[in-house]
């Protein structure tokens, strides 16, 4: 059926159905054009709905919130709903040019080392694929690389042409690094330029995705601290949001803080903060400690006035999967941490779905032609 021409029994469902909001966006499935079809035939209620964001794992539920809305309807016995996923490019700082092959760049931060944020962005990226997104990381610390340890990944990529370089991919994710350029101990001593200009080559050089099908997410594991190499990728990398990484302390807090600014002031929207090692779990009494301090990832984000996205636990098993080469989403992908990992990252990406578009690609382009006079 046409949505623009409902027949009456159909347009009562669409009136239930606006009733019924997304639980990460907010809004209904109706005005954000999520509905693409509906029918009404021999009592049983059929809806196509295409979400802006990655969430297979919440589809049952979803398809029960619609059931719910809709199943005490005249005329309506049975509810079936077909999910899809779209997702689209988002806008980037202007002036910047795109990169070939991603529709989206999201960077994962964080004030200070030590918070965990290697470890939180590949499992976030990992969470995103399981979700049904395909994704891509760049390790962008130059000087402290650490996702070919954690992927499993290691040996020089191969180059097609000489020029570009193919990421090498490991459990269903692109990855690109210094660190598969250089020896495994060799120390990475290059002075702001030089670090700058090679991130510049990692980014620029690599075969992303392709035209056809292009990555819908690049997660960015950004180096610790806000120095040269930030401001290298804020000013020349089409980033589409980020997000900040701390830990509850009070020290890891204030760098948090100015991590959040950073972004603020390249114009860089931030999709949230990420609390980790919020709480242990003693494996053997089931105490609870907040060892790091409590409710700090909340405080930073309501001073940033951006959401908390979620909290994480201190687990040793989290930091133990990631250094054998598979991380919790590979290792465990149905413990307690991976579920919260899913759950980030979807708030994630939801987020990112109610940024403005890139339209870029639909402005026809101009050309100016000289023609001679008339004689």
């Amino acid at each position: 059926m046409s949505l623009t021409s409902p027949s009456p029994a159909e347009q009562a469902l669409i009136d239930a159905l606006q009733g019924v909001q997304d639980p990460l966006t907010e809004r209904d499935w109706v005005s954000t054009r999520a509905l693409k079809a509906l029918s009404l035939h021999d009592g049983l209620a059929t809806l196509d709905i295409t979400l802006g964001y990655p969430a297979r794992s919440q589809w049952p539920a979803y398809t029960e919130r619609v059931r719910q809305a809709l199943i005490d309807l005249p005329g309506v016995r049975e509810v079936q709903v077909n999910w899809s996923t779209h997702i689209l490019t988002h806008a980037a700082p202007r002036g910047i040019a795109p990169l070939p092959g991603v529709r989206n760049l999201i960077a994962v931060a964080s004030g200070k080392g030590g918070v965990g944020k290697s470890t939180t962005a590949v499992n976030l990226a990992l969470a995103l694929a399981a979700e049904g997104a395909s994704v891509g990381m760049l390790d962008a610390d130059i000087y402290g690389p650490s996702q070919p340890l954690m992927l499993g990944l290691s040996g020089k990529p191969e180059s097609p042409d000489g020029k570009t370089i193919n990421p090498p991919v490991n459990h269903g994710l692109q990855m690109m690094s210094i660190g598969l350029l250089v020896a495994d101990e060799a120390p990475t001593i290059w002075r702001g330029p030089m670090a700058t200009q090679a991130l510049d080559q990692l980014l620029r050089l690599t075969n992303w995705g392709d035209a056809s099908e292009p990555l819908d997410y690049l997660i960015v594991d950004m180096p610790p601290g806000t120095g040269d190499i930030h401001l290298s990728i804020s000013q020349r990398a089409p980033l589409t949001a980020a997000v900040v990484v701390t830990t509850p302390q009070d020290i890891a807090l204030l760098d948090a803080r100015k991590g959040l600014r950073m972004f603020e002031k390249v114009s860089v929207p931030v999709l949230g903060v990420i609390e980790n090692m919020a709480v242990y779990h003693c494996p053997q009494c089931g105490h609870e400690a907040h060892i790091f301090g409590e409710h700090g990832g909340e405080r930073l984000a309501q001073e940033g006035g951006v959401s908390l996205l979620g909290a994480l636990p201190l687990d040793l098993k989290i930091r133990e999967q990631a250094d054998s080469g598979r991380p919790t989403l590979v290792s465990d992908p149905d413990s307690r941490p991976a579920a919260l990992y899913k759950d980030i990252a979807r708030r994630m990406a939801a987020r990112l779905s109610l940024l403005p578009k890139d339209y870029s690609s639909k402005i026809p382009s101009v050309s100016v032609v000289n023609t001679p006079p008339q004689a």
